[in-house]
């Protein structure tokens, strides 16, 4: 089991000039160098990044042989909302592969965006509505481009997950010794937060034509790598150039295309304090002018605030 000690308060919720509750974590930021900007909290915690490494599973991908148009990558990269568009692009990557919903095997579930999860009502959970069904139908399409089996294609020992763990070694500059798996099914590799902000730089500033497809997908198409009315499609449309993927259990990461980048761990696993942490993270950096808050209300009165903490 692994213990995350030395977490720090990332997050204040603040009532009545009194410290009600907050969220801890860890946190790291770099200059466009790479070297340490600020950090909270144990840079070598050890997490699993969840979706923020979908970028480096997807140019995994296209370094095996995946062709897709932007916005058909950029899903590949995404934790969708569910939308029309969303599933309708995913079924699209899958006819590619000549293949159905049902090769899919990933985790079956209601869309992940609120408005899209109250309209779908009481209808039944999909493997298309699953946030995750983009990444699974290019992992598909790559396994039939290079004739590799598709009904084993989540085993870690696969030459798909194979590759992508290569990727993120590769990129993260550390080995992985320990692999789990994640809510969707695909293989969970345990990372320290330091190779994570490291291996997200390193994709972000690549001028190897195999990052920057996956990269400049995601810029071009942010309404694809999550969905309307969700922080990190607004945030990238404001902040001009800005990567950004958040993950299950308070993870998320973000970078500039100069090489300013961040990582965070929410250590309750909250996604509460999600775009306050990152619009904190752009002001240290320079990318933001004012960071975001949440008012707390009493009643019909503003009482307190929800802030980041640093």
């Amino acid at each position: 089991m692994v213990e995350r000690l030395n977490d720090a308060v990332l997050v204040r919720l603040e009532r009545g000039g009194v410290l009600e509750s907050h969220h801890s974590g860890h946190l790291i930021l770099l200059n466009p160098d790479g070297s340490v900007a600020f950090s909270l909290g144990d840079p070598n915690a050890l997490v699993y990044p969840r979706s923020s490494i979908k970028g480096i599973q997807a140019a995994a991908m296209v370094r095996s042989g995946l062709e897709l148009e932007p916005r058909l990558l950029a899903l590949v990269a995404a934790s969708h909302s569910g939308s029309e568009i969303h599933q309708r692009a995913a079924r699209e990557i899958l006819s590619l592969g000549g293949l159905s919903e049902s090769a899919l095997r990933n985790a079956l579930d209601k869309p992940l965006g609120e408005e899209e999860r109250r309209a779908w009502a009481d209808k039944p959970a999909t493997s298309l509505a699953q946030n995750c069904s983009g990444k699974h139908a290019g992992m598909l399409l790559t396994c039939v481009v290079n004739g590799w089996t598709t009904e084993d294609y989540l085993s870690p020992t696969h030459p798909l997950q194979v590759v992508i763990r290569s990727e993120l070694e590769t990129l993260g500059a550390e080995s992985i010794s320990t692999i789990s798996v994640d809510g969707c099914g695909a293989p969970l590799f345990l990372v320290s937060l330091k190779a994570l902000v490291t291996g997200i730089r390193a994709l972000t500033v690549s001028q190897n034509p195999v990052h920057k497809k996956v990269i400049d997908a995601c810029k071009e198409f942010p309404e694809m790598v999550a969905g309307e009315g969700r922080s990190t499609t607004r945030l990238m449309r404001q902040v001009e150039g800005l990567f950004l993927k958040e993950g299950a259990e308070g993870v998320g990461v973000g970078s500039l295309p100069d090489g300013r980048t961040f990582a965070f761990k929410v250590s309750d696993g909250s996604s509460r304090p999600y775009s306050l942490i990152v619009s904190s993270c752009l002001k240290r950096l320079g990318a933001l002018e004012n960071e975001e808050t949440t008012p707390i209300f009493g009643g019909n009165e503003v009482v307190g605030m929800l802030k980041a903490n640093f």
